[in-house]
């Protein structure tokens, strides 16, 4: 049952319903506060704030009687660096808040809501309230008073790296900065009051020697970086709303609190999800950015009114809608639900994040952030796959022009509806693929296949259009009026599955369908598949992948997603091996199935990633290396969108091969992937143990290299087998069991090398070896690392 006295409790907590402090009522006290402000331009307000233009401060008048408000900070300017990760429209911490007046100083006092005593018993809430620490944010001086409120000078703290600018520059490494006030000014232009809600903003310079090359390549003057720093004060919601509890099966995100005064024998953890209160009367309203262009701005819209099929389902015509955003209005007032339009330097992270209120879980705003450069990085993958340029056709090149925009705006309206999706309250879903792309609140990749007519790559299913039915069972259950335990066994009669970020974003993930970026209900089979229209792209590719007038170099980038088609199935298919099936079952609720995935679909991932290490594999087709030049002059030559590789400015396919040989062989040997397989192999002799993985790897990436014939890829590809394998040995997790027959097997690859063909490959690696097994410093590197995969 759920168990809330949310009134009472933070009644109490912050001391609502006390008497005010006792104040001298002189005439000129009263009066002081006009007096000291008779020359600012007043905002009135939630909280009224003054504007002393010739001093360029703002100044804040708290009221004296105690009252609790949310205090949100945020960045409506950014830097512009995905790496750096600080965007336009970045929210930070949600906080309750209250200043706390004592003689001539006020405190902006952030009450911890996370343990609370949810009873009528004051004596009770008062001992948890006492028993775990607030903290204070922020002090002031009053500057004047009277009756029923006092003047702070708020300019300093708005000044202050309130959203951790400093502290984020020098964990990545970009150099060592600090607040320039004399750099530093308020912002009037977006700094306003309303009756719910009092907005300020700062213009604030922080200064320091930018020697980290993202700062340096986004900065006009990596020295001295300029941004936006935003206040919000925000009033309570009324209680009216109510909570609605969470469970994990629900899909939906958790808000939590410990609840010090449960029954004994009851759980202390109480979960509520997070939701927005939305009735026929008020709907739910989402606004667009009005600086995203056509035809961008049309697919936003379309995705986004996705959702307003959800609510039709529940009874709730028009409780979603999507408008553009007024031309007076601030993306940062919490009076809006923003979807803002945000340009990096480079592709990255789109992401949904609201402003919740600590008590209940109630979504107060909720604020999307789209990056500007994923749409195009979907268009680089069309242009790869469809080769639009190939023909000499007018129409026929502008049919498959329309295509690949097509693809790429299919891609930003499901994009769209994910991130409000977040916005929602609701959590990603990473087994939806495995269900027929059952939700948008999965990480969708490309559906390609090949026309068996023309033998060419066809995108016309590449996403979906429209919810799924997953999302539709998920606004049920958190907007819907039906009992929230029918919509869960609606889900599981229709066997719909839910899985989320921590077991798939795990590299030693166990779960068979949870993954990122994948089709299909069977991973090795799409697996195989994919390596398919894998071969296909690479045979096609050519001139026909790039527009005339631009740099042959550029046919770098554009094969890059090409070569790597395979690497996002490969990371589902690993998960086959010593897999595990489970879900978040709930005792008394299902049935309960927590097994191993079967020997037979083991044995297959084993095959299949096998495949994936092999010369024939990767090798890169002879007339595409032809074609890839070193960039041109004024192109950038380290784009991190190209392979690193050994050969200098020229492309190097054998670095290309040996990275994508070390991204899957770090899969396969992951140390829990390693530990589960033979635990799972102890109990059933069918699955396959840690020794026939390491003999699947050599038949397909040592054995060959160790041929009298065997070319400089095969070479390359044996020794980064052999990398892996002593990396993975010198794992400080690992345990005895699993480095038994890993240093087994790598004795015995001594003696099989020092019985292959007399050659320098083969004296080096006996070499090695031997070095290694003699307890000295292993003599190899591992290839690089592969481009940046995500976000697509």
């Amino acid at each position: 049952m759920l168990r809330i006295v949310l009134l009472t409790v933070f009644g109490l907590i912050l001391g609502l319903g006390q008497p005010a402090l006792a104040v001298p009522q002189s005439t000129e006290q009263v009066s002081a506060i006009q007096q000291f402000t008779a020359d600012m331009r007043a905002h009135e307000g939630f909280f009224t704030f003054y504007h002393d233009t010739a001093q360029g401060k703002f100044y804040l008048q708290v009221p004296r009687e105690q009252q609790a408000f949310i205090f949100q900070t945020s960045l409506p300017w950014g830097l512009g660096s995905n790496d750096i990760g600080l965007d336009r429209g970045q929210l930070g911490p949600t906080r309750l808040a209250s200043f706390l007046i004592e003689g001539n100083k006020v405190l902006l006092l952030e009450h911890n809501t996370y343990y609370r005593a949810n009873t009528n018993n004051p004596a009770e809430q008062a001992s948890v309230n006492e028993a775990f620490a607030d903290s204070v944010i922020a002090g002031f001086k009053t500057v004047a008073e009277d009756a029923h409120s006092v003047l702070i000078d708020y300019t300093p703290f708005l000044l202050s790296d309130t959203h951790g600018v400093v502290r984020r520059l020098r964990d990545s490494q970009q150099g060592q900065y600090q607040l320039s006030p004399e750099k530093s000014v308020v912002y009037p232009a977006r700094s306003k009051a309303f009756v719910d809600n009092t907005e300020l903003e700062a213009k604030v310079t922080f200064s320091g020697e930018g020697k980290g090359q993202y700062v340096r390549s986004v900065a006009a003057d990596p020295n001295h970086i300029t941004l936006h720093l935003h206040h919000s004060f925000i009033r309570l919601p009324d209680n009216q709303y109510q909570p609605r509890e969470f469970h994990p099966q629900s899909g939906f995100w958790t808000e939590t609190h410990q609840d010090y005064a449960a029954p004994l024998g009851e759980p202390m953890a109480v979960q509520y999800i997070p939701r927005h209160r939305v009735s026929h009367e008020e709907p739910i309203v989402y606004y667009l950015d009005p600086g995203v262009p056509e035809p961008i701005r049309s697919a936003l819209l379309d995705g986004a009114r996705w959702w307003a099929e959800a609510f039709a389902a529940i009874d709730m015509p028009n409780a979603f809608q999507v408008r553009e955003l007024p031309a007076d209005a601030d993306p940062m007032d919490v009076r809006y639900n923003i979807i803002q339009w945000v340009h990096r330097a480079t592709r990255g992270w789109s992401y949904g994040a609201s402003i919740i209120d600590p008590r209940t879980g109630e979504i107060i705003k909720g604020h999307v952030t789209l990056g500007s450069l994923r749409v195009r990085q979907d268009m680089l993958i069309a242009q790869g796959l469809l080769a639009p340029y190939a023909s000499d056709d007018p129409a026929a090149q502008q049919a498959l022009k329309q295509q690949v925009e097509e693809m790429a705006l299919a891609r930003i309206r499901q994009l769209s509806a994910h991130e409000i999706g977040h916005t929602l309250g609701i959590a990603h879903n990473f087994a939806a693929s495995a269900d027929d792309r059952a939700s948008v609140m999965d990480y969708p990749h490309p559906l390609i296949s090949i026309d068996t007519e023309t033998d060419r790559l066809t995108l016309t299913d590449a996403y979906t259009e429209g919810l799924g039915v997953w999302d539709l069972q998920v606004i049920a259950y958190g907007y819907g009026k039906a009992d929230p335990a029918t919509v869960l066994a609606q889900n599981r009669r229709l066997g719909l599955s839910f899985i989320s970020d921590r077991d798939a974003r795990a590299t030693g993930g166990a779960h068979p369908d949870a993954h990122l970026w994948d089709n299909g209900s069977d991973a090795v089979t799409e697996l195989e598949r994919i390596l398919a229209v894998r071969q296909t792209a690479l045979a096609q590719f050519g001139l026909g992948n790039l527009a005339d007038g631009r740099p042959l170099s550029e046919l770098h980038q554009v094969f890059v997603p090409m070569y790597l088609l395979h690497r996002y199935q490969a990371e589902a298919a690993v998960k086959m091996l010593s897999g595990v099936h489970y879900d978040y079952a709930v005792k008394g609720e299902q049935s309960i199935d927590i097994r191993p995935v079967n020997a037979t679909q083991q044995l297959r991932a084993l095959k299949q990633l096998s495949r994936t290490l092999s010369a024939e594999v990767l090798a890169v087709p002879t007339p595409v290396i032809d074609l890839l030049a070193p960039p041109a002059y004024g192109e950038n030559a380290y784009d991190r969108e190209r392979f690193t590789g050994l050969t200098g400015l020229t492309a190097d396919p054998d670095t290309m091969a040996a990275s994508a040989a070390r991204f899957v062989l770090d899969l396969m040997l992951h140390p829990q992937r390693l530990e589960r397989l033979q635990q799972q192999h102890s109990r059933d002799q069918t699955i396959p143990n840690v020794s026939l993985v390491l003999t699947e790897i050599a038949a397909a990436a040592i054995t060959p290299a160790q041929a009298a014939n065997a070319t400089s890829l095969q070479q390359r590809l044996g020794f980064e087998a052999l990398d892996a394998m002593v990396r993975t040995y010198q794992n400080d997790t690992l345990s005895a069991t699993v480095k038994a027959p890993l240093f087994q097997f790598l004795q015995q690859q001594r003696q099989q090398w020092q019985n292959s063909p007399a050659s320098a490959h083969r004296d080096f690696a006996v070499y090695a070896l031997e070095q290694w097994l003699a307890g000295k410093s292993w003599p190899l590197t591992p290839a690089p690392a592969l481009p940046p995969g995500s976000p697509i």
